[in-house]
């Protein structure tokens, strides 16, 4: 199936003037002037931005006019814009969302293998580098990608420059995610040790969007009747995420994701939007 861009709006959080002009000119669709301007032409929205705190106020008038809608990654940074998605999935929206890792190809490609070649992964490791949510919550989507999103508990342990993560399931498998805070960059990767042996794999980021469009775009389009994975398995990874945040806080103990609330502590989107502007144009190039 072919899909069109029609229509793009940039509210000026990160990319300097010009950006979405130059995206225009490049995939097609015409510039609006305000988000909600773009309600009625379009089918299926796909939210990009940073500031997590605004992603259900931006998706909120597609959804009441019954658009699809793709949030990009993270969906949220608190329990109650989680529930809040959550709940318009229940209802009949159609909402997908997270990390491109959780349709990686190279994830695929193990798990597509015969579990009598390949094993059953037992403990695994996902890392990246940057930070410890925005990118980070891509080796926690690497790592649901590979083992399930079933695990009950968190503990964070944090060594030097690495956020170190445990993240333990009800059948004893153990999964890593390490994040490295290093100015170089890491590229995704994964160390899969299963029952047979041991796997390691490291991402493309040249096909990592297209193999998430191909996943999700035949479901919000309408093309297909039911999405590749519920929402409630979507946010899993942002949920692991925060109960490593409630771990650290409270001195890197043990955290059940039975106890998070919509009270825990989180971090301010803008003023991580302003200092990922800032990180991107350090000469001031944005406005």
């Amino acid at each position: 199936m072919c899909y069109d861009v029609v229509a793009v709006f940039d509210h000026g959080d990160v990319y300097p003037p010009g950006y979405a002009d130059q995206f225009v000119l490049e995939h097609g669709g015409r510039i609006f002037g305000a988000l909600h301007e773009m309600v009625d032409a379009v089918d299926c929205v796909i939210i990009h931005g940073c500031n997590w705190e605004m992603h259900v106020n931006r998706v909120r008038p597609f959804i009441e006019s019954g658009k699809a809608v793709f949030v990009d990654k993270p969906i949220a940074r608190n329990l109650r814009d989680l529930h809040q998605f959550e709940q318009w999935a229940q209802a009949g929206a159609r909402i997908a969302g997270g990390s491109s890792l959780r349709f990686c190809n190279e994830a695929r490609q193990f798990l597509n293998k015969p579990i009598e070649q390949r094993g059953t992964p037992h403990t695994v490791l996902c890392g990246c580098a940057v930070d410890d949510f925005n990118y980070g919550i891509h080796a926690y989507t690497l790592l649901a990608a590979l083992m399930g999103d079933d695990a009950v508990n968190v503990r964070h342990v944090r060594r030097g420059p690495q956020h170190r993560v445990q993240i333990n399931w009800p059948d004893g498998r153990v999964g890593w995610v390490v994040v490295d805070e290093a100015a170089r960059r890491i590229p995704f990767h994964a160390v899969v040790v299963t029952d047979l042996g041991v796997e390691h794999f490291v991402v493309d980021n040249g096909t990592l969007y297209r193999a998430l469009l191909e996943a999700v775009l035949p479901y919000l389009a309408g093309d297909a009747d039911r999405p590749p994975l519920s929402l409630k398995q979507l946010i899993v990874p942002e949920l692991w995420a925060l109960a490593a945040e409630l771990s650290a806080y409270e001195d890197d103990r043990e955290v059940s994701l039975d106890e998070l609330s919509e009270h825990d502590v989180s971090c301010n989107g803008a003023a991580f939007t302003r200092a990922y502007r800032l990180q991107r144009y350090p000469n001031g190039s944005s406005k």
